[in-house]
């Protein structure tokens, strides 16, 4: 995912970002990042390099702890620490999430302990009971960092969504990886710090499970960058007369779409990080390319949910119709959050959603694929 101010690039399946914005995921490779002694990560190691980047001790700079009491370098001295960025809209991050959660499962007992570190892209993600609802959603239970302020992010020098950092029992950081992909490769490590800290592990490995919006990406058919909705990100909007910044505006529809084109209907209001309907009937559209196509959206305001109807090339979606809509296409914006709204069967293909929301308020902030 990509974040708001300080956007450093675009790759795939790794978000990019500075410590209040992020950047663009793109569409396929990883960047792997192996780093064997980099420096000790706690504090009075041996070493004059051992600044405050970096170091476990950071972790004291999270402003809140979810599933367990605050962890400081003392506490995780003698341990194996898997330190994962996360934040909870990422799709990147989404599809991580099964490799983390079995990892820990099945090492816990061995001496790993992992981390979570929520930093957030959007400021709905600020919301520590957001937080806690995504972690009881998507059935986390380790200790969660909720560096609002990205502090241990900067401290780090973390630059992705997602991002894991293994640390070994002396606290020195064995290895990095930015982004999806290379599990094997990750585990291995585990495993071998493990051992080097004096663990007996055998030779059955972490049992992952995926389903839903954690399932891989079919990354041979998607040629659909990331799309962000606000002006301060956006690219290829075709409406008639581009974005008018921070004010209501009645937009209208192009005769038609090209491919990663997107469009609004209706009255808008496009604020730097997102588009707000301001009356019902407004719509969303875009053309893409992608088996599945997710929207992160929210409520401007509490209240009850908003109903909307996906199309899909002018039709109901049938079989196509995404996890958080039937085959009608009709779904309900029920919190901020990543929904999805297309998951093609079958030959995957150059496809028109068309979002049209029955009632005012939505948000919309972000198209991710996969």
């Amino acid at each position: 995912m990509n974040r708001r101010a300080f956007l450093t690039g675009a790759v795939a399946a790794t978000a990019i970002g500075g410590p209040i914005a992020g950047a663009l995921s793109g569409v396929g490779g990883v960047i792997p990042e192996i780093a064997r002694n980099l420096g000790p990560l706690f504090p009075g190691a041996a070493s004059a390099q051992a600044t405050t980047q970096g170091r476990l001790a950071s972790l004291g700079l999270a402003g809140a702890w979810l599933n367990s009491p605050p962890l400081n370098a003392d506490a995780l001295r003698g341990k194996v620490v898997l330190v994962n960025f996360w934040t909870y809209s990422c799709i990147n991050w989404r599809r991580q999430l099964p490799f983390i959660r079995a990892w820990q499962s099945r090492y816990r007992d061995d001496g790993l302990v992992v981390i979570g570190v929520h930093s957030p892209e959007f400021a709905f993600e600020r919301d520590i009971g957001n937080i806690r609802r995504a972690a009881r959603d998507m059935e986390i239970d380790y200790p969660i960092a909720v560096d609002n302020d990205h502090s241990v992010w900067r401290a780090f020098g973390n630059n992705a969504w997602p991002a894991i950092y293994l640390i070994d029992a002396q606290g020195m950081l064995r290895h990095r990886f930015l982004g999806e992909g290379a599990y094997d490769q990750s585990e291995a490590v585990i495993r071998d710090l493990l051992r080097e800290a004096g663990a007996t592990v055998g030779e059955d490995k972490a049992l992952v499970k995926a389903a839903g919006q954690e399932v891989a990406a079919d990354w041979i058919n998607i040629r659909s960058p990331e799309a962000y909705l606000g002006f301060a990100l956006s690219v290829s909007f075709t409406s008639p007369g581009g974005i008018v910044r921070d004010s209501a505006h009645l937009y209208r529809p192009p005769a038609s779409l090209r491919l990663n084109q997107w469009a609004l209907a209706g009255d808008w209001t496009v604020r730097s990080d997102a588009a707000v309907l301001n009356l019902p009937g407004g719509r969303l559209l875009n053309r893409f390319h992608a088996r599945d196509l997710h929207l992160v959206m929210g409520m401007s305001t509490p209240g009850a949910g908003v109903r909307f109807r996906v199309l899909v090339d002018g039709k109901p979606p049938g079989d196509a119709h995404g996890l958080d809509v039937d085959r009608d296409g009709y779904g309900v914006v029920d919190g901020p959050r990543m929904y999805t709204l297309v998951r093609q069967t079958g030959r995957v293909a150059e496809r028109q959603i068309d979002v049209e929301f029955l009632g005012a308020g939505v948000g919309v902030f972000a198209f991710t694929f996969g």
